[in-house]
């Protein structure tokens, strides 16, 4: 297990390919100057011994100190230490809609998007609570099983999108059903689905379902991503916008919020609505909704040590600086037998 402190220091290795840029640079310009100050036979014999292998080695160095010095400033730690803790809170899951219809841009940057901060978010304020991510769209599928790594689980969230199911809708129905296999602990009194959504196109007796899902000690929140105004429905490809969706009578396909369904999904599953377009009023709402439940304790396995290895590299790095003070831009005997740029013809 590893852990990345400053990840924002990776930035520092795009002054790599700008080194290379500008020794081309120079390069060239030295070579355009040399042929006004004199014939390049001429120059081969006033400085026989200039090397461009060298030249190239030394920005090679420097291109490898730049980037040892990038990863000791992001300080990557190793977790020497796993260890069981115990952790107190509740189960959280989230199913997250990923039909065609969040990809409605009437909430920036889109519905999906939006979703998936909004999930990111409350992720991020969670302490010692259990999290798992269900998909769905025309049918429901796991992402995340329930579990304490927030790293992991964020990851696949960020990967989540409108590709991941082949048959459109917005099976609902599938996605509460299949959160009741996540609750794997008996003992957990305080088990809580959030649902991600527009709430459009929902398919078959949600509110059954929601009722049946409130018997089984399960809360359910909604939270609804969208505006009631709706928008259509792009079509990209590699970012590009192809065209907006349309239905069987070739009228571009107008999407809107769905805002009661998702209201009677969470009536009927003792939950509250919650509107998405605020992400810190959401982030609080639900902070607000777990801190009132009462939490079970249990166990985790997590590392608990973990040494910075920083210092590996950045010993790297200056070894390296040493090393390019100590080449200098001639030939050395072995190199000058290799002729490796022929440098020697005529």
């Amino acid at each position: 297990m590893y852990q990345l402190e400053q990840p924002v220091y990776f930035y520092v290795l795009f002054a790599i390919p700008a080194v290379v840029v500008l020794f081309l640079l120079v390069l060239a310009w030295k070579k355009h100057t040399q042929k006004k100050f004199a014939d390049s036979q001429l120059l081969k014999k006033l400085s026989p011994n200039q090397s461009v292998f060298k030249s190239v080695l030394k920005v090679l160095v420097v291109c490898l100190a730049i980037a040892c010095m990038s990863f000791a400033l992001v300080n990557p730690k190793i977790g020497t230490k796993l260890e069981t803790v115990k952790r107190e809170g509740v189960d959280v899951v989230f199913a997250l809609d990923v039909s065609k219809s969040m990809l409605a841009e009437d909430i920036a940057p889109n519905r999906l998007e939006k979703a998936k901060q909004l999930v990111t978010q409350i992720i991020n304020s969670l302490a010692g609570d259990r999290i798992g991510i269900i998909g769905y769209a025309g049918s429901a599928f796991p992402q995340v099983p329930i579990t304490t790594d927030f790293s992991s689980t964020k990851l696949f969230l960020n990967g989540m999108s409108t590709d991941m199911v082949s048959s459109q809708g917005t099976a609902i129905n599938e996605a509460i059903q299949m959160a009741e296999t996540y609750y794997n602990d008996e003992e957990q009194t305080n088990r809580v689905l959030f649902i991600i959504s527009d709430g459009e196109d929902h398919e078959g007796n949600v509110a059954q379902i929601a009722e049946e899902a409130a018997r089984k000690g399960i809360k359910i929140y909604t939270i609804g991503v969208g505006t009631l105004q709706g928008g259509p429905i792009p079509i990209k490809q590699n970012g590009i916008l192809q065209y907006y969706k349309r239905d069987e009578n070739n009228e571009q396909v107008i999407t809107r919020l769905g805002q009661e369904t998702l209201e009677q999904i969470a009536d009927e599953a003792n939950g509250t609505y919650i509107d998405g377009s605020n992400t810190k009023e959401v982030v609080d709402t639900v902070t607000a909704i777990l801190n009132g439940m009462d939490k079970k304790e249990f166990e985790a396995k997590q590392f608990t040590d973990f040494k910075d290895q920083f210092q590996w590299f950045l010993g790297g790095a200056l070894f390296l600086l040493i090393l390019d003070v100590f080449f200098l831009e001639r030939k050395t005997a072995w190199v000058k037998r290799l002729n490796l740029f022929n440098e020697g013809e005529s």
